[in-house]
């Protein structure tokens, strides 16, 4: 009788590499341990932070909420502006753990004296869009569901704020959306802050085609992480990636409320950054355009206590003077 026979499977192999992620031809994903940048060197004390949970347990998401200590002192009644601030990494990497990430959520805190929340959100290609847009709005909702001390003493929720990076800004763009659909007295959002957004298109736009192959996101690295984060069989073209797909008609007909777009001279994105600023002021809406001169991609996160951070963050600062009465 002849010997059964079995035959090995051969070893999973990468497939394809992003950034820290590397997918698997049998279709498991590897992520890297969080990348050690340098450790920060900006937290002097003056805020105090703590991370909690929130949304669907199943989900074991966290946010981090940051606050100026002489300013929630227990002597003091006075309640801060709340601004949410929604990492980037291309809806592939990032964590509110990360220090550039953890540095961002110290500088607005301190320099905007404001009650900062920055949430994490689940990552693509695990978890393809929209399920981060659904946590970006589960930590909006969080701010009625919790019951945390913190809230209650020193968070003024009829002064929300809601900013984002890169693809945080693209997640603040959709929450710009559900807000301008949802009851607006639930949650009081004074105005949106997307700094850099993290737009897309099949059609490629003069700065998209003329960046150089060593800018800090080059449009390869950009369309691979869309093609990672977008559902199955969706294009660039996705109203998940182009604000403008549908014609903007879901833009038109929403009562968007304030919106400050900022955008680097140097950034692969500028291009749709303006437009995106320019057509909604067409539409009649409340739009705030910067263009900051000679910056690339992602220069608040990388330096976020850099001078040009500062102006920057006092930018920030005045827009929301602006709008939050």
């Amino acid at each position: 009788m002849a010997a059964a026979t079995t035959t090995t499977q051969p070893p999973p192999h990468v497939i394809e590499e992003c950034s820290s992620v590397r997918l698997l031809s049998d279709g498991s994903i590897i992520r890297d341990p969080d990348p050690e940048f340098p450790p920060s060197i900006h937290d002097d004390g003056s805020i105090e932070w703590k991370d909690l949970p929130f949304g669907p347990p199943h989900l074991s998401l966290h946010l981090r909420l940051y606050r100026p200590k002489l300013l929630c002192s227990s002597s003091s009644s006075a309640k801060l502006p709340v601004v949410f601030y929604f990492h980037g990494g291309g809806y592939c990497f990032g964590s509110r753990t990360w220090s550039i990430f953890h540095d961002c959520g110290l500088r607005l805190a301190s320099s905007l004296s404001a009650f900062v929340i920055s949430p994490d959100y689940r990552l693509a290609p695990e978890h393809r869009l929209p399920a981060a847009i659904h946590d970006g709005a589960a930590a909006l909702d969080w701010l009625h569901s919790d019951p945390d001390p913190w809230l209650a003493q020193s968070a003024d929720l009829s002064r929300v704020f809601v900013s984002g990076e890169s693809a945080g800004a693209n997640l603040a763009h959709h929450l710009a959306l559900r807000s301008a659909r949802t009851d607006p007295d639930r949650i009081r959002i004074k105005g949106f802050i997307l700094l850099m957004p993290f737009f897309a298109g099949v059609d490629r736009t003069k700065s998209e085609s003329e960046c150089p192959s060593d800018a800090f996101l080059p449009l390869d690295r950009s369309d691979q992480y869309w093609r990672l984060a977008l559902p199955l069989g969706a294009t660039r073209d996705d109203p998940l990636a182009n604000p403008f797909s549908l014609g903007g008609s879901e833009l038109e007909s929403a009562a968007l409320g304030p919106l400050m777009v900022v955008v680097g001279e140097r950034d692969m994105l500028r291009d749709r950054g303006v437009e995106y600023g320019r057509r909604l002021k067409e539409m009649g809406k409340s739009v705030e355009m910067v263009e900051l001169k000679g910056k690339e991609h992602g220069f608040f996160a990388m330096n976020s206590w850099s001078e040009d951070a500062g102006d920057l963050v006092r930018l920030i600062g005045r827009f929301m003077d602006e709008h939050h009465k």
